[in-house]
């Protein structure tokens, strides 16, 4: 994906549990999977605008 392996995701991981500490691990990992889910329901929303807006000149 990004060039990252193996060994850079044990890192990253580690300094997750540093920064947040396990109790709040879950809470972070809900609200970036909350986020994710916020942001690609917008870009759903805004590939299906267009349509609306041709449908409503078809109307008229």
């Amino acid at each position: 994906m990004f060039g990252l392996g193996t060994t850079e995701l044990i890192i990253i991981l580690i300094l997750v549990l540093v920064i947040f500490g396990a109790g709040k691990l879950p809470s972070v990992g809900g609200a970036l999977g909350k986020g994710l889910r916020n942001f690609k329901d917008g870009m759903k929303e805004e590939e299906d605008e267009p349509e609306k807006i041709e449908k409503k000149d078809d109307e008229e």
